[in-house]
């Protein structure tokens, strides 16, 4: 009884600390359009995640990877003026990666848009177009090239575009995490 209470112990202490250390480190550059809105980047100048890179690394996060935030990549960002555009090139993407000694860059666009009125209603449709690259920054390989689509309807275009791109990244981010499981698993 004491010898398994023991080895119960040792795995929980040492099993997090074992998972920790194998996590893959992921940087997500998306640049995000709402609705007529400008193309947002945090890593041009803004300072938050768009909806798109939060609602990606929510998912990430939560299945064991690790998502470098923005604000441990700054002084990386301030240092070289071709990483604070909004286009980034998977070139520079790869060069951030390596910098922040990231596994993989995640590279892409969303945009949403407003659609017309929903019939018999103040509710507008909303739709939302994710593209995205997998790249693996060792080797700068591209595993895959995904995309993805959400809508929505509501009476505010803004927040109809929102919903619409948390659709779209919420169908995105498993599969990228499919990608990446094919990864690990040797399939790619």
């Amino acid at each position: 009884m004491k010898k398994a209470l023991f080895c119960l112990i040792l795995f929980l202490v040492f099993t997090p600390l074992f998972s920790y250390a194998q996590q893959d480190k992921i940087i997500l550059l998306i640049a995000e359009q709402n609705i007529e809105g400008p193309q947002r980047a945090w890593w041009a100048s803004e300072i938050d995640l768009s909806t798109t890179e939060a609602t990606i690394a929510q998912a990430l996060i939560a299945r064991g990877y690790k998502v470098i935030e923005p604000q441990d990549l700054n002084k990386i960002v301030q240092k070289e003026r071709a990483f604070r555009v909004v286009a980034i090139s998977e070139g520079e993407s790869i060069k951030l990666g390596s910098l922040s000694r990231a596994d993989y860059v995640i590279l892409g666009k969303a945009i949403a848009s407003g659609g017309g009125n929903v019939p018999e209603s103040q509710m507008r449709s909303c739709f939302a177009n994710i593209t995205a690259k997998v790249i693996q920054v060792k080797d700068g390989k591209v595993i895959a090239y995904l995309d993805s689509s959400g809508n929505s309807a509501h009476t505010d275009l803004v927040t109809g575009g929102r919903e619409a791109l948390v659709r779209a990244a919420n169908s995105l981010a498993e599969k990228i995490i499919a990608e990446l499981t094919k990864v690990k698993e040797g399939g790619k």
